[in-house]
């Protein structure tokens, strides 16, 4: 399957107006806005476009009095978020990132879990892995604007993205599970190590220690930290626009071809890779792309 093609499960989803379509309604229909902010003020993560970034979304965790922790709520509703956008192809760059300042996800919710019984837990902790799993193999590239301390759980959703970016002021990014009687469960141990290698990821989880963001900018754990007086979202912004300019197909096909590379051998990568390649070489984008290079302006990509 090409990178561009469409899941049958979107089908559904397609036949609803785009979140472009619905920010649309609500610029011009003052009280539908008012009705769409209380909405969305009352879920623990909801789809935000950005009306002044064309093609650039988030998806924004809004638990703000509890650091965003991860309850049940928020892993329900952060897995409809994942369905909405993965049948978006409006969204050319997706970024994650908390609804307050200060703050990105400060792992699972303990105060909830003692209150779950063990297939209560169980259950959580599958839904988790399912979401970030999801997130993960969104067809975008994604990037986590980190905020706020990204611990346990939360560093395993940012571990799930494409890209990390740090806020210069972040102080806590790290995996503590071995220093409360567990590991870290929702990936962390195999996303840390393909990430950083066995070493280092070892020595993460082993001393439970937590990083500042430079620290984690020199540790390879995070991609980008924000300069001082900035946040981790103002340079994620950044970073989506300059990933947004690009052709959607090839960056969704680049995706795909990356992702796969730790899993193959060299000669199948390269096969795959080829298959990518191929699939679009016919498009209206690199079409575009080339009539622009030879009229000397700036290509306009529609992801076609």
């Amino acid at each position: 399957m090409l990178a561009s093609a469409v899941p049958l499960r979107c089908t559904r989803l397609y036949a609803r107006r785009s979140s472009s379509a619905r920010y649309l309604t609500l610029r011009f229909n003052p009280s539908a806005s008012r009705r769409h902010n209380s909405s969305i003020s009352a879920r623990q993560a909801f789809v935000e476009p950005l009306a002044t970034h064309e093609g650039i979304s988030c998806i924004t965790l809004n638990r703000p009095q509890a650091r965003n922790a991860i309850s049940t709520t928020l892993l329900h509703e952060l897995r409809q978020c994942l369905e909405e956008i993965r049948c978006d192809r409006s969204v050319r760059t997706l970024i994650l990132r908390s609804s307050t300042p200060n703050s990105f996800c400060a792992g699972a919710d303990l105060a909830e879990r003692r209150t779950m019984s063990q297939p209560q837990v169980d259950k959580f902790l599958a839904d988790l892995r399912d979401a970030l799993g999801r997130l993960e193999s969104l067809p975008m590239p994604v990037l986590a604007a980190i905020d706020g301390p990204a611990l346990g759980g939360g560093l395993e959703m940012a571990l799930a993205c494409d890209l990390r970016v740090a806020g210069h002021s972040v102080t806590k990014i790290g995996l503590p599970e071995t220093g409360l009687g567990i590991i870290p469960g929702a990936g962390g141990t195999q996303r840390a190590t393909r990430l950083l290698g066995v070493a280092k990821a070892k020595d993460l989880i082993f001393t439970a220690r937590l990083l500042d963001a430079m620290e984690a900018l020199d540790y390879g754990l995070v991609d980008y930290v924000s300069s001082p007086g900035s946040t981790g979202f103002d340079r994620a912004l950044e970073i989506a626009e300059r990933i947004s300019g690009n052709a959607p197909l090839a960056l969704r096909a680049a995706k795909q071809a990356i992702s796969r590379a730790a899993d193959l051998p060299l000669e199948s990568g390269l096969d795959f890779e080829r298959s990518c390649y191929e699939g679009l070489l016919h498009s209206k984008d690199r079409l575009e792309a080339l009539a622009a290079f030879k009229e000397k302006r700036k290509p306009v990509f529609k992801g076609e």
